[in-house]
């Protein structure tokens, strides 16, 4: 009697979820491994994002932070006195920028950490391992925010940044204006970043940074230069104001600059504490559960993304009384 010869059964598929995951090659912002929540990284990050636009207060990080750091900095009141020449300009461009950290247009640099915690080696090791992707974020922040300088010199105060005026309707000035489109933007591109670490989205950068591995983080201090394009900060505008009247193109390209390393010092401190501190005890977290690196740097962008767009975009409307938005008692 003959013996048919069993083929083994075909091995059973994963299914369309376990496919649907395999399908992003890792990047950058994706490392592969997608958390098992990620509905629940989207919705909490999104809430910590609104819940911090809702108990903002502009009157006290700007003036009362911002205002006293760079009078300390500087050794006197940095609001109103005039800036006596380049050197003394430089010099207010780095306090102002430092004092500017916790402004509301600057708290979304600290969204940067994420890609850069979790180091393995010893302390030394790790802080300078550190520094390297610290220079690229540093380079592309300081390239955009120079290039703006220049064209601030060149143009003078004609800019919508100097427009005071209240147009029709609500009352929106120029420089509001600014401030709303170029936050919604970055906001809105942060966000997209944040849904790209969780693979929902395509990471935008992943054949670049297959090519030139530093891309991400000079786009990520890119990112972060263009804060200086829509910037309402009042010492901000001081120096702007400086630089546009000047029509000194390197004095443009210097302060602004300094304003933007200025923003990333104190991230950059915080940064190496961590690293040096914690970096091997995140990695081996994060080692042993891949995904949550992910979950991580999703939270992150998502969380920074969505107080840019609700801040810059959404309260602002509700402070013209043009719609209602939940805001503390203090942060109205």
């Amino acid at each position: 009697m003959t013996q048919v010869a069993h083929r083994p059964a075909p091995a059973r598929s994963a299914g369309p979820r376990a496919e649907r995951r395999g399908s992003r090659a890792p990047s950058f912002f994706f490392n592969g491994h997608v958390p098992r929540r990620r509905a629940a990284v989207i919705a909490v990050s999104a809430l910590f994002g609104f819940a911090l636009t809702v108990v903002w207060s502009a009157q006290f990080v700007d003036k009362t932070i911002g205002d006293t750091v760079a009078d300390t900095l500087l050794g006197h009141a940095a609001k109103g006195t005039p800036i006596a020449g380049v050197m003394a300009g430089i010099a207010f461009a780095l306090a102002t920028g430092i004092a500017g950290t916790f402004t509301a247009c600057n708290v979304a640099v600290f969204s940067a950490l994420a890609p850069l915690s979790g180091k393995s080696g010893s302390r030394r090791g790790r802080m300078a391992a550190a520094l390297r992707p610290l220079g690229w974020l540093a380079l592309g922040a300081t390239a955009v925010s120079a290039v703006y300088g220049v064209i601030v010199a060149l143009a003078g105060t004609g800019m919508p940044q100097f427009d005071q005026s209240q147009g029709g309707g609500p009352g929106f000035s120029g420089r509001l204006i600014q401030a709303m489109v170029v936050y919604g933007l970055i906001g809105l591109v942060m966000t997209y970043l944040g849904l790209a670490s969780l693979g929902i989205v395509r990471d935008p950068l992943r054949r670049v940074s297959a090519r030139f591995p530093n891309a991400p983080m000079v786009f990520m201090g890119c990112l972060i230069g263009a804060f200086l394009i829509g910037r309402p900060f009042s010492l901000f505008r001081q120096l702007f104001r400086d630089a546009a009247e000047s029509h000194n193109v390197l004095y443009g390209a210097a302060a602004f600059g300094l304003q933007t390393l200025g923003n990333i010092v104190v991230m950059a401190v915080l940064l190496l504490l961590v690293t040096g501190l914690f970096g091997d005890r995140l990695h081996r977290w994060m080692s042993a559960k891949p995904s949550r690196a992910s979950a991580l740097m999703a939270a992150a962008f998502i969380a920074a993304g969505v107080f840019m767009v609700l801040y810059w975009d959404v309260r602002i409307l509700a402070r013209r009384d043009v719609i209602w938005y939940p805001m503390a008692p203090w942060a109205v």
